[in-house]
């Protein structure tokens, strides 16, 4: 799609042909297709049919507002989920300032969340097209240009957000010499502005610079990335869990690492979120749960009674079996075992192929946790236990 055709596609016009096209019951189809061409010319018919099918895939994302919203392929990818974005830019709003520079923007979702929270935003976006789309989202004018020529002056009253793109001619790139802006640019932002820099949240701890607060944020369990602030009087690492924005961190003294105990029928396992893993906070976990670990650098935990956290799945033991396959097969076969969950961490065991040739069969259910522990790899029997 052209900047013609954008700025067509976020006019009224075309918000009749969004309309039609989103009524078809199936907007892909040949008919579908032939009524559109005889109402528009090529590339508007194409835009229409491509905007109507992004804002279907949007919806697992953005609900219902997908319908109000332009969207790009690589926008709709990369973009926040609301969630996570209005979690963010609250926090932007508690440091103080009045106004966010988004550099490098995207489709908005980040920019339209800071609006809603009340703070100003100018928004810069180096492809045309996106920014096109930006703002008819935004309901402002985004700057068309490269975020490093065009970053305003320091203000104490204006925090900076940057969500590096991540993308190369072949693909998505994990790697920080493809980010844009560079890394350079990002380290100086960090260094000199009141910042918040978006990464994905594999990006490796090494990469974090000094004095900054790093925080992993989970989304209902799904770890989804990891965020940069500048100008935190305690940097450190941190875990947040959405929706309840809940919160552990290491802005105090390290625990010591966490014992390491031997399970038991009785016991109860843990299960860490991803994001307390990735921040390094197992052992903080530990201590608040007065738990020990299965093995060293294992993120399982292993408490003698339950403590509620919102930081991690709790499970019952019920049993401690070897991990051999017969061992497993027999159990299987004398509890008639039908429906198998089979969870597991450090161990070299694909979960489908064991299933499979451990042969479930029967009326019953059951979760078995695979991990090393002092005595060699064990098959934990677990029960899910309910709430936080």
């Amino acid at each position: 799609m052209d900047a013609t055709t954008a700025r067509w596609l976020v006019g009224p016009e075309a918000a009749d042909e969004l309309a039609r096209v989103a009524s078809e019951a199936d907007p892909s189809s040949l008919g579908a297709a032939e009524r559109l061409r005889r109402r528009l010319p090529p590339e508007r018919a194409a835009a229409v049919t491509a905007q109507v099918a992004l804002r279907r895939r949007a919806r697992t994302k953005f609900g219902e507002g997908a319908d109000r919203l332009f969207f790009t392929p690589d926008g709709l990818e990369q973009a926040t989920r609301p969630r996570v974005a209005a979690w963010r830019a609250e926090r932007l709003q508690s440091t103080g300032v009045a106004k966010v520079v988004d550099l490098g923007c995207g489709i908005g979702a980040d920019a339209l969340a800071c609006l809603d929270a009340g703070l100003r935003v100018e928004a810069i976006e180096a492809d045309e097209v996106t920014a096109i789309l930006a703002g008819a989202n935004l309901g402002i004018e985004v700057t068309i240009g490269d975020a490093v020529t065009l970053l305003p002056p320091p203000d104490p009253a204006t925090a900076v957000f940057c969500d590096p793109a991540r993308r190369t001619a072949s693909g998505r790139s994990w790697r920080v010499e493809d980010l844009s802006p560079p890394w350079s640019f990002v380290e100086a932002l960090l260094a000199e502005r009141t910042a918040c820099v978006k990464l994905g949240p594999g990006a490796p701890h090494a990469l974090i610079p000094d004095g900054v607060l790093a925080t992993w944020v989970s989304d209902h369990g799904d770890l989804v990335e990891l965020s940069l602030w500048s100008r935190e009087s305690e940097p450190g690492r941190s875990a947040v869990l959405l929706p309840g924005g809940v919160l552990l961190d290491t802005r105090r003294a390290a625990p010591p690492p966490a014992a390491i105990v031997r399970p038991e029928a009785g016991a109860v396992l843990y299960e860490p979120d991803p994001a307390v893993i990735r921040a390094g906070l197992v052992d903080s976990l530990a201590e608040h749960l007065d738990a020990g670990r299965l093995r060293p650098q294992l993120a399982y935990l292993l408490g003698a009674a339950r403590r509620p956290t919102p930081f991690a799945t709790a499970f019952e033991v019920l049993e401690v079996l070897d991990a051999g396959e017969k061992t497993l097969r027999a159990w299987v076969r004398r509890e008639g075992i039908g429906t198998l969950e089979i969870k597991k961490r450090g161990v070299d065991i694909d979960p489908a192929v064991l299933r499979r040739r451990l042969k479930p069969k029967g009326s019953r259910s059951a979760t078995v946790v695979l991990t090393p522990t002092l005595d060699g790899v064990r098959a934990l029997v677990v029960r899910r236990l309910g709430g936080s």
